[in-house]
């Protein structure tokens, strides 16, 4: 039988087409999901920097902490209460917000010290959840510290006491659960603890606390309906990033000036965003302290950088009759434009209105000296017994995320070290010591810039950037109770991004955090921090 090429032809075309067919397909979903993908890649570029200048209304009067009420015992020991409660709170009317809050529903009223006092502060957990209270900048024994191992269980009580020993500051406490801070923090506990002493109280600084002496707790928030919002896009790295701000718990917040100098504490208390300062007309302020204290004198600036848990104490004059407003603005260090873009630092915030009067008081000029010469209770990098090296990545502190049983360094009481701190992951991240003020020696090899100059206890590292810290350890001494070191952008602290060190005496090693061969775990109560079951 004779083949038949026209028959052999056809059937091999039939075959060709359903591949032609299936292969125009498949190029057709390609570029469909090609398309796709830039298209929602390129919303969420266009969608990922946020600004409030210009929109924010400023229609409510910025609430001011009330001071903490104390009594003073036979001792002369003063006492504070604190009650970690939850609630609701009407950021905007008729909207009622589930929230945390110290002896309310929101934040916290403000502690206030004077340097040589023995302070005690009971607290009593009424949560449903354990949390714990530390004090944030306070130089005071490990077991006291309020860090992880101090634990409160949902009922129970805790009451830290301590001699204040330290210069003037301005401090805050905040939670520090292990895996929880980011949430407890967010949801609104938090509050300021002012210490002074008598070399402060002699300088001519405004200090009518509320009045020309004013907190600015600055968190960024979002809302979803009533609740708060504590969403992240898939490339947030650094945590939640809110899309508006708050002062003091209030949104569109304004202060009315009274007098010719107003003098702002500045706290960073959101929990990933970092802030850059300054005022839109480019007017000057003078910088005159930070974390720890006062700078030796003032330092005229038009912006100051603060990442989460950082303080700044600052002074604007201001002319009768205006308003002026303080703004964060973009941040040119921040990192590459990936992580400007979606870590927050192209975000612009109109934070807080200033509003004077027709006519101010008159205000002393600032003194020329503040701290005295040398910041001379700041350590010396030349007096290092030693030296130490942070690498810090997302996934941990030199290669190790936070394990609570396992003590990562040991340090010798009454000795100065110097760390040296590196961030090269690629994002922005910032580094807390707890118990130390340090001192920055150098930054990128370089010496420090004035907002870096004075009395520090967090600092931030964006991408690219290494720090040396000279830190005295001057104890007391306890191999069983670490301290904690870590980010402070919260998230990270909570994935694990913390270490440990126990301050020792001289020849003697480090002894073994009780209730914790490892992971996650409770506070003890045997510590004589005064842990006390529910009356």
């Amino acid at each position: 039988m004779l083949a038949d090429p026209a028959g052999r032809d056809a059937r091999r075309m039939s075959r060709r087409i359903p591949l032609k067919r299936i292969l125009v397909a498949l190029t057709s979903v390609v570029a469909v999901a090609a398309l796709a993908v830039g298209a929602l890649f390129t919303w969420l570029w266009t969608g990922s920097d946020v600004s409030t200048v210009g929109t924010e209304r400023f229609g409510n009067r910025l609430a001011i902490p009330p001071l903490a009420a104390s009594s003073v015992d036979e001792d002369g020991t003063r006492v504070f209460d604190l009650r970690m409660q939850t609630g609701e709170t009407e950021f905007e009317r008729g909207r009622r917000t589930p929230t945390y809050g110290f002896n309310g529903s929101y934040l916290g009223p403000t502690l206030r010290a004077e340097r040589g006092e023995r302070v005690r502060v009971r607290i009593r957990n009424e949560l449903g959840e354990a949390s714990s209270v530390h004090w944030h900048g306070m130089h005071l024994p490990a077991r006291m510290d309020g860090g992880p191992h101090q634990s409160i269980a949902p009922g129970a009580a805790w009451s830290p006491h301590w001699t204040v020993d330290q210069p003037a500051a301005t401090l805050w406490y905040h939670p520090h659960p292990h895996g929880a801070t980011e949430r407890h923090v967010r949801k609104g506990l938090a509050g300021l603890f002012l210490l002074d002493d008598e070399k402060s109280d002699e300088l001519a600084l405004p200090k009518k606390y509320g009045v020309d002496d004013v907190p600015v707790i600055v968190q960024d928030v979002r809302f979803d309906g009533a609740e708060l919002d504590n969403g992240r896009n898939i490339f947030q790295s650094v945590g939640f990033l809110g899309d508006r701000t708050m002062v003091n718990g209030t949104l569109g917040p304004y202060q009315e000036v009274g007098d010719e100098l107003i003098r702002l504490r500045l706290l960073n208390a959101s929990t990933t965003r970092t802030y850059a300062f300054g005022f839109p007309d480019g007017r000057p302020f003078s910088l005159i302290g930070t974390d720890g204290g006062l700078l030796e004198r003032p330092a005229a600036m038009e912006r100051v950088q603060l990442s989460p848990g950082e303080r700044a104490e600052i002074v604007v004059r201001m002319e009768a009759g205006e308003r002026v407003v303080l703004r964060s603005f973009p941040q040119d260090n921040y990192g590459d434009a990936w992580q400007r873009r979606f870590s927050g630092g192209e975000d612009s915030f109109d934070v807080l209105e200033l509003r004077a009067a027709d006519r101010l008081r008159p205000s002393p000029g600032l003194p020329a000296a503040l701290a005295g010469p040398g910041l001379s209770e700041l350590p010396d990098d030349a007096d290092a017994v030693r030296g130490r090296y942070f690498d810090l990545k997302r996934t941990g502190i030199n290669g190790r995320t936070m394990d609570m049983g396992r003590i990562d360094e040991t340090v010798t009481r009454g000795t100065t070290e110097v760390w040296t701190v590196r961030n090269a992951d690629g994002m922005p991240h910032n580094f807390h010591v707890h118990d130390v003020r340090f001192r920055v020696v150098e930054v990128n090899g370089s010496a420090p810039p004035p907002p870096l100059r004075g009395p520090k206890d967090t600092v931030f590292l964006p991408n690219g950037t290494t720090m040396k810290l000279a830190l005295r350890f001057d104890g007391p001494a306890d191999r069983d109770t670490p301290y904690m070191y870590h980010c402070h952008l919260l998230y990270h602290e909570d994935e694990g991004m913390m270490g440990q060190f126990v301050v020792v005496e001289k020849g003697e090693r480090a002894g073994t955090p009780a209730g914790h061969a490892g992971g996650h775990g409770a506070g003890h109560a045997e510590h004589g921090a005064g842990h006390e079951k529910d009356r």
